[in-house]
């Protein structure tokens, strides 16, 4: 299975994530779950004594599952929190021993409220257990992406033949830049905001003031960036990573300094207009950081 068929199936994962509430979310996850781990056991309702707040779980390492999807994650956040530690209470009492326990909640790629890690970390330590944690949407998506093709395809479904797909851009590079296009303008400027320190990278790859400017400027929305990628799973964040140095690669060849760049930044923009080139030099402010693109300056070896 190819980069774009990855792609294409990453997005139907994505919308049956978007589309699950309830039980079809627990449906979804028990699926794949049953694949990534043989000794899964998932726990349906019974008559009136329901699953004993217990939706699955490894016998082997006692580890334990509570599933949850409500239908806007944004209004329901005291709701997790509340349901999260009954369910928890409720699992104790019928099941034993608990070692593990993992709270897996929809969050459809928005993230979870700041509050709850807190809760799962009072369990842990209250309860002396081995790891407790939440799983949400990107980890469910990283999950599917270690099965083998033919499970990731019975989970989500046939992929359609990319050739046949027209005027539809599935990539990575697409999908973050249409995110951080529509975010709002920023009016307030965050007083712990630290801006990368890339001067000296800068002159050593013979990058002008300008450009240092384009950089600079860009920096302001790497933390906005880095959130979208920390709500979505690893496949966004490698094959940004992937097909920016890719096209590093392939210009150095032939060009250098600010000639480079733009030429980087052309090869990037889907459209070449100051919006989308905007975009994208964010997209290469996060690379240059990491020294992905451009070269890291030397260091002067001890005599």
């Amino acid at each position: 299975m190819n980069l774009q068929e990855r792609g294409i199936l990453r997005v139907m994962l994505q919308n049956k994530l978007f589309k699950s509430d309830g039980q079809s979310f627990e449906d979804l996850f028990v699926s794949i779950m049953n694949y990534v781990d043989n000794d899964f056991q998932s726990i349906k309702p019974w008559g009136n004594i329901g699953d004993r707040k217990n939706d699955g779980y490894i016998k082997r390492t006692n580890t334990y599952y509570q599933v949850y999807a409500p239908e806007e994650i944004e209004k329901a956040y005291m709701q997790s929190i509340k349901k999260l530690a009954t369910d928890f209470d409720g699992l104790m009492q019928q099941w034993s021993p608990v070692n593990c326990f993992y709270f897996v909640l929809n969050d459809k790629y928005k993230g979870i409220h700041p509050d709850l890690m807190p809760e799962i970390q009072k369990i842990k330590d209250k309860h002396h257990l081995e790891s407790a944690g939440i799983i949400t949407a990107k980890d469910i998506e990283n999950m599917l992406f270690t099965l083998k093709d033919d499970q990731i395809i019975s989970i989500v479904g046939i992929p359609p033949d990319p050739s046949n797909i027209k005027n539809i851009d599935y990539s990575a590079l697409n999908e973050v830049i249409t995110y951080i296009m529509e975010l709002p303008i920023q009016t307030k400027l965050d007083d712990d905001l630290v801006l990368p320190d890339w001067d000296e990278k800068i002159q050593f790859n013979g990058l002008s003031q300008i450009i240092a400017d384009f950089l600079n400027t860009a920096s302001y929305q790497l933390h906005n960036l880095q959130t979208y990628l920390s709500n979505n799973g690893h496949f966004v964040a490698d094959e940004l990573k992937i097909r920016v140095n890719e096209v590093y690669q392939q210009e150095k060849s032939t060009k250098n300094g600010d000639q480079l760049f733009m030429a980087m930044v052309e090869q990037l923009s889907p459209k070449q207009t100051q919006s989308y080139q905007n975009t994208v030099i964010i997209i290469m402010a996060k690379y240059f950081e990491t020294c992905d693109i451009f070269e890291e300056p030397k260091k002067e070896e001890n005599a």
